[in-house]
């Protein structure tokens, strides 16, 4: 009898003390919350989650460099790089779309750096939610640049490079042309910047730019909504004070 009350009390002692043993768990846990908040599931979801986000950052810049593993490309090995690659891509036709609607541009084979750069640009997705940057009524929309990070991490992962002018193809700024854009200074050659283009507005052209800058392509469609982003607002600078983003596709 005395061994059944003995261990009937230790049965109860057992399980008071283990009720207090959760609760004070819980109180202890829930002051190492409050202590320690770094420990809380929601701040490990977060870093869980930059993780995540640094991991996917990679993912894209290694997937942008392996399409191509000249990627970056150096100046002195572009000529061979591009006069290749044009021949292994022979499209010349690209859609350019944004929220003001599309427009068809058909790029001359007469100039097969810009050619064959633009492409290469494409089936990278560079151009994908850059801006139309510069718009100047009655003169030029510029397009290819935006203020975004991931721009110029693009631009870093593709190459530091200008690609010789190809005046001698003879193509004019008409209203509608398609034309590199360069960087003024300190660049006597003319070479074009990779990765900036503008079109024409003016129904007369701009011819002061005949010699200067490398026109590769015309609009062969949709020049109704090239005016239509020639009128939005912009600030001094000529940015539009809305960003109108783009996204660029072949077609053939």
């Amino acid at each position: 009898m005395f061994k059944r009350i003995s261990v009937l009390v230790i049965l109860v002692v057992s399980i008071f003390a283990s009720c207090e043993d959760k609760k004070t768990s819980n109180e202890n846990n829930s002051e190492n919350t409050s202590k320690a908040v770094k420990n809380s599931p929601n701040d490990e979801d977060s870093a869980k989650s930059q993780i995540d986000s640094a991991k996917i950052k990679k993912e894209k810049e290694k997937a942008l460099t392996e399409k191509d593993t000249a990627f970056p490309i150096p100046q002195e090995k572009l000529i061979p790089f591009l006069t290749e690659y044009g021949k292994q891509n022979p499209e010349n036709k690209v859609r350019i779309t944004t929220s003001f609607g599309s427009f068809e541009v058909t790029l001359y084979k007469d100039t097969p750096l810009h050619r064959a750069n633009f492409i290469m640009l494409v089936k990278n997705h560079y151009f994908d939610h850059t801006y139309f940057h510069r718009v100047a009524p009655n003169f030029v929309i510029q397009g290819g640049n935006s203020d975004n990070a991931s721009t110029n991490e693009k631009r870093y992962a593709i190459g530091d490079y200008l690609i010789p002018n190809e005046l001698d193809a003879g193509h004019t700024h008409v209203r509608g042309a398609f034309s590199a854009a360069k960087y003024a200074e300190q660049n006597t050659s003319k070479a074009s910047s990779p990765f900036e283009f503008f079109v024409v507005l003016n129904p007369n052209g701009a011819h002061h730019l005949d010699d200067e800058h490398t026109v590769y392509g015309y609009v062969s469609k949709g020049m109704d909504v090239v005016d239509k982003i020639s009128k939005v607002k912009t600030g001094q600078s000529e940015w539009p004070i809305d960003n109108i983003e783009m996204e660029v596709e072949i077609i053939e």
